[in-house]
Parts: structure tokens; sequence; C-alpha cells
């Protein structure tokens, strides 16, 4: 152990300096840390990484998908959820049939069975890279709201792909009646043992006396705990994290105080971070045992690329195929919610767009290595080395030419100019801030219309509430006031907590809101 711990330390600080460079060449980090890792990965000397295929998805998925069902706007998914469902599960699906018969047909002895099993690990495409890469470029909260809605629900769909599969192809055999079972067991039980233990941890939340240290540690037991007891039971444990950490993040105001909040972000901005970091230099570390194990197997290197290159090809085709394919049924059957474009020809480039943001990442790899070295009766597991540098050569090869060129075909095609000017973000902050000005002036002039004129504090806080942070002298803020102030910013939040039912209204603007007055009330508290 004192022996790797130098290398994982410096593996952390390569990744906040490589971050710090990607954000200084305005390109997506998972690309220089896949890059970098395969770098290190021929430096002589060097510990080799090997994780248990059984713990890969225990350490990573949970968190990552944890944080991202956190971050997600569950009032835009509930919006799109049409277009959010079938890139989740349908294209997912399609995909992963589309490699399945690809790999069937093109690459020496895969069995259907190994096609799918491939099919389910490289289908998903990955959160993390797609909003790395976005954030240099803008695009509209309706295509964000599909990205990220997509990447919290296609991670549980591709992953029973790859469960099943992974059986037919350990065993020869699979039968559907009790496939059928399983799948609705594994959806139905997964998201009721994640609601329920998102439940009985809410309730622990605002039952004990926590603090901002406790709540913490608590977040970072509950998905572990929901991923666990959700597999124990051979339920979905993705679906069980997901539909927890939505029911949580609705609630967030009910059981976490504004310093658990505030100090929560910090933690597991930084957390996220840290893992998603050690995954994509993973991906290039692993390489050079990759490529030995299907060489051993006479596989030539140059064979092996090709095999990667044309699974990968498939799925950028089968994305922006499927992309299309919803294009033209939402036009028949909804046409009230197609997109609205100033021409047709930026309409039909929209999936080209969305097709084209497919990038790899975490969720394959990991998939990939928690293929057992074995299979259940003690034979080597087929195709494990290939399969596994396939999904290297798909991620690598999306980051690399997906991720690069995204940014400059959405700039240069202009196709979200006028969408992006329509959601004028600045009129909605304008519209939330206005009524806040409302709120808090009837919310005084109804609670407190005694001590208006009675009080010097009082009084300056209903004339002068907007600049109370710049005011320094003991009339305005005191023992009589300060409870009060805190009971204003308490108001505000459930009335922006209202607010945020109205469909016209971002959810950012009144996260960010919130999250202002958290940060207003942990100054009352050191005052």
């Amino acid at each position: 152990m004192q022996d790797i711990l130098p290398f994982f330390l410096a593996m952390i600080a390569a990744i906040v300096l490589l971050n710090i460079l990607a954000n200084r060449l305005k390109i997506a980090y998972p690309i220089l840390l896949v890059l970098a890792g395969l770098l290190v990965s021929v430096i002589p000397g060097l510990p080799v990484i090997k994780i248990n295929p059984d713990l890969i998805f225990f350490i990573f998925l949970p968190p990552l998908l944890f944080e991202a069902a956190w971050s997600v706007s569950f009032k835009e998914m509930k919006k799109w959820w049409r277009m959010i469902g079938s890139f989740a599960f349908l294209v997912v699906f399609f995909t992963a049939f589309s490699v399945a018969v690809t790999a069937y047909f093109f690459i020496p002895g895969f069995t259907l069975a190994l096609g799918f099993l491939l099919g389910g690990i490289v289908s998903p495409p990955d959160a993390v890279s797609t909003g790395a890469i976005t954030r240099f470029v803008k695009i509209p909260k309706s295509i964000s709201a599909i990205l990220e809605g997509e990447s919290l629900l296609n991670d549980a769909s591709s992953l029973i792909i790859f469960r099943f599969a992974l059986i037919a192809a350990g065993t020869g055999s699979l039968l559907w009646s009790e496939v059928t079972i399983s799948f609705l067991w594994m959806v139905a039980g997964g998201t009721v043992i994640g609601l329920a233990i998102a439940w009985f941890f809410v309730q622990l939340h605002q039952r004990l006396p926590t603090e901002a240290t406790f709540d913490i540690a608590l977040t970072l037991i509950e998905p572990y705990l929901m991923y666990w007891v959700a597999e124990q039971l051979h339920c979905s444990g993705v679906l069980a994290v997901v539909c927890g950490g939505l029911y949580m993040s609705a609630k967030r105001l009910s059981f976490l105080s504004s310093t658990s909040r505030i100090m929560g972000f910090g933690v597991w901005e930084s957390f996220v971070f840290i893992l998603n970091g050690i995954v994509f230099l993973i991906i290039g570390l692993e390489l050079p045992e990759i490529v030995s194990g299907f060489r051993s197997n006479g596989i030539p290197l140059q064979t092996a690329i090709g095999y990667g290159l044309i699974v990968t090809v498939v799925l950028i085709v089968s994305r922006i195929i499927s992309s299309y394919v919803a294009l033209i049924a939402t036009i028949i059957f909804r046409p009230n919610v197609t997109p609205r474009t100033t021409s047709g020809r930026r309409r039909w480039l929209m999936p080209l767009i969305l097709g084209w943001t497919g990038m790899r990442g975490v969720v394959s790899l990991a998939a990939a290595l928690a293929i057992p070295a074995v299979t259940i009766g003690g034979a080597v597991f087929p195709q494990r080395d290939l399969i596994l540098f396939i999904t290297f050569v798909a991620i690598l090869f999306t980051l690399l030419v997906q991720g690069l060129t995204l940014p400059y075909i959405i700039k240069r095609s202009g196709i979200f100019e006028d969408l992006t000017q329509q959601q004028n973000e600045k009129l909605s902050i304008q519209k939330v801030k206005q009524g806040l000005r409302q709120h808090v002036y009837h919310f005084l002039k109804n609670k407190y219309e005694k001590e208006l004129h009675s009080h010097e504090g009082m009084e300056k806080m209903l004339k002068h509430w907007e600049e109370r942070t710049k005011a320094a002298d003991t009339t305005w803020l005191n023992e009589k006031t300060k409870p009060v102030f805190i009971e204003l910013l308490q108001s505000q939040r459930q009335y922006l907590s209202e607010l945020n039912k109205d469909n016209s209204i971002d959810e950012d603007i009144i996260r960010r809101q919130i999250y202002q007055l958290d940060l207003e009330e942990e100054r009352l508290k050191i005052v």
C-alpha cells in the first residue's frame, strides 16, 4: 500500500493540473486525461493498477450517479420525458442490437451473446464528457436537459443489457421467460428500493440533531447503501441510486440546512471530480495490459484497432439515425413540441448535432472492467481482452473525434444562436428578483406591521433590505432583527420553491437564487 500511495497522490495532482490545462486550451478535460494515462502507461517501472472487477461498479458508479441526480433539473426532465425516454431506452437498445449484429458478422469468435455484451458496454454516452465539452459552447436548455436526463437513465438500460448478456455469454443459455420477469423486477424493485431508502434518510436528517459535517457524511453513505441493497435483492442498483437521488434532490430544502447545502456542494464537486479523473486516467493506464491480453490469443494490434473502429462507427451512425427518427416521429405525432428554429435547414441539422454528442466514458469502462476473468464454470471468459480493447478504442475515438469537433460544429452551424436568444435568461432573472422584492415587502408588512414603525432596524430592513450586506451599524442587525431576517430568508426559499413550478422559469436560476440566500444566511450566523 505504501508503495502505490505516492502513485495515487501523483494521479490526483496530475488530474488537477490537466484540468487547469484543459480550461486554458478550452477543451474537455477527459480528453487530456485519457491521453495522459496512455502516455504514462508506457513509462517503465510504474506500478500496475488492478481493480477487482466486482468492485468497479460499487466504487465508482453510485456516487457519480447520485451527484448527477442532484444536479439535473427534474422539472426539465418531466418536460422532455418522451425524448429522454426514447434516447435512454429505445436508442440504447437499438445501439446495442446494432453492435451485436455487427460484432457477430464481422468479428471472428463473437457470438450474439458476446455481441450484446459489447453493445451493452459501449451503448451509453457519457454525461461527464458531454458536459465538459458543451461548457465551451452555448446550447439551449432543452438540449442540455435531454442530454442530462438521458445520461441518468441510459446507464440503467445499458447495464441491464450488460447483465443478461454476461449471463448468456458465461453459461451459453438464457430463458426469455426468466429474462422478462427479472427485467421487470430489476426496474420496479430498483425504483422502489431507491425511493424507500431515500425517504428513510430524509426522515433521519430531519429528526436527528445533525450538523453539516454529519449531513455530508450521510450523503456519502446514501448512494452506496442504495446500490448495495438493490444489488443484494437482484434489482437495478443504478435505478435505485438515480430514483433515490432525484427524490432527495427535490426534498433538499426540507432536510438540509443552508450550511449543509453550501459545504456539501463543495465536497461533492471535489469528490466526483477526483473519481471521474481517476477513471479516465485508468482508461489509458489499462491499455498495455489489455493489448498484451488479446495479442496472446493471436490477434494482431492492427486487426483489433480495425474492430474497434468498426464498432465505433456503428455507435455514431446508430445514434444519428435514432436522432432523425425521433425528430420525424415528433413532427408527425407531436408537432407542437417540435424544436423551433428559423429555418428548415437548422431543424434538420439538430438531430445531427444531438447524434454527435455520444461520447463514451466512465460507465463503458467500468462495465468492461467488470467482466470477470473466468466464467461460472471456471473457464476463461471468451474475448474479454478484445472487448476491453474495443471499448477503449470507442472511448478514445469518440472523445478525440467527436469531442474535439463538437464545439466547432455547433459554432460553425450557428444552429443554436436564435434558440439561445429566445431563452432570454436575463428576463427570467429579473422576473425572479422582482417577485422576491414584492414577496419580501408583503411579508414584512403583513407579519411585522407594528414593529416597522417602532424600531429603527425594522424600518431599515423594509426600506433597504436589498443593501443589507453593506450595512454595519448595530441598529441594522441586532438580537431583534436577526431572527426576523433568517425567517425572511426561509420565506424567500419557500417562495422560490413555489415559483419553480412555473415552467417558463429555468430551474438553474431558481437554484442560484436559493444558493445566494444560503450564503446570506451563513453570513448572518457569523455576524
